[in-house]
């Protein structure tokens, strides 16, 4: 990345659901379990996949159809409703909210806090993520404790990522340029909305997927936390 150019970035807004928050390592074994109870022969991997695909549908539809920000936890649970009933698994409302209630209970990734520690000396750290605020601020109180400058929930937009509202709204209540803010994240297109708007980009590739066939490039790709530091501290 050009040193002209990585010397304006102040801040580093984070995605969090699925960047810093492993929503596979934590979703998976209670899906696990409540499908070993229902008694069918469907994978939790299996399931969960379809799971996380549907809820980006399900933000997607919103935003295009211009409903608004229906809530993050929202998403999640009529996707899960979706995949249920695509995998003919009988289910009640009471058994949706049991499963529902995992959502709470999100572990970051290893790599977050050691990152985290490093970057602070150098940049303004905030959270710019499609969890509605009083879900973000729960998981910053009870499961991540980072510290994060600011919690910025795409309700403030009305509509997810990667709609452009959301990072021009985010450079407005940081009261930042869009240059001044890289946008770090583990998926692509949350990258590719960003640096359509100005912003800078870091890719964390935890997946190790291929980019999305865009002009808008992310200007680092690392594999975890710990290697953005290194790449943003030489």
């Amino acid at each position: 990345m050009d040193s002209n150019l990585l010397a304006r970035i102040t801040t580093l807004a984070f995605d969090i659901f699925g960047t810093v928050l492993d929503l596979t390592g934590s979703m998976t074994p209670p899906t696990k379990n409540f499908l070993q109870k229902k008694g069918v022969a469907v994978s939790a991997e299996g399931f969960y996949d379809q799971w996380r695909t549907r809820q980006r549908i399900e933000q997607y539809q919103d935003s295009l159809m211009m409903l608004g920000h229906s809530g993050y936890l929202e998403t999640c649970r009529k996707a899960l409703l979706y995949c249920l009933r695509l995998n003919n698994i009988p289910f009640t409302e009471v058994e949706v909210r049991g499963l529902m209630q995992a959502w709470q209970g999100l572990t970051p990734y290893a790599d977050v806090a050691e990152g985290l520690r490093r970057l602070r000396k150098r940049y303004k750290l905030v959270a710019l993520s499609n969890g509605e605020q009083p879900y973000l601020e729960h998981l910053e109180k009870e499961r991540m404790r980072f510290g994060f400058d600011a919690l910025i929930s795409v309700q403030r937009a009305g509509v997810f990522k990667p709609h452009p509202a959301v990072y021009r709204t985010g450079a407005l209540v940081l009261g930042r340029e869009p240059h001044e803010i890289m946008m770090v994240a583990a998926h692509a297109f949350d990258i590719m909305g960003a640096r359509a708007c100005g912003y800078r980009g870091a890719y964390v590739n935890r997946y190790r997927l291929p980019y999305e066939e865009s002009p808008f490039k992310p200007d680092i790709e690392v594999r975890d936390f710990v290697e953005l530091a290194d790449r943003l501290e030489s």
